[in-house]
């Protein structure tokens, strides 16, 4: 039987507040965390933006979105790593 994939997008708003290389550090590690359990098929680095209300006190965030091919079990284990990690405000990972 053939391992069935699925198509997924993720957007992630990093924090800012200990300066871009930080957050480009975190980029960094999920990428490399999604191209060892998926097949990455596209990051879009929006960069540093205004966030539409504060959080945790912090008006800007680092976006990035990123499209991948997975196993239906790995969006999940990726959506509790993000949950858990410091410097991560936001994300959603949705089934396209």
């Amino acid at each position: 039987m053939a391992k069935i994939k699925g198509s997924y997008e993720s957007m992630i708003v990093f924090s800012v507040k200990n300066g871009e290389e930080a957050a480009q550090a975190l980029v960094a590690k999920f990428k490399e965390m999604i191209e060892a359990n998926a097949e990455l098929t596209a990051v879009d680095e929006w960069g540093k933006r205004k966030l539409a209300y504060d959080i945790n006190y912090e008006s800007e965030g680092y976006y990035v979105v990123f499209n991948f091919d997975a196993k239906p079990d790995f969006p999940a284990e990726l959506t509790r790593v993000l949950n858990i990690t410091d410097g991560v405000l936001r994300s959603i990972v949705i089934a396209k």
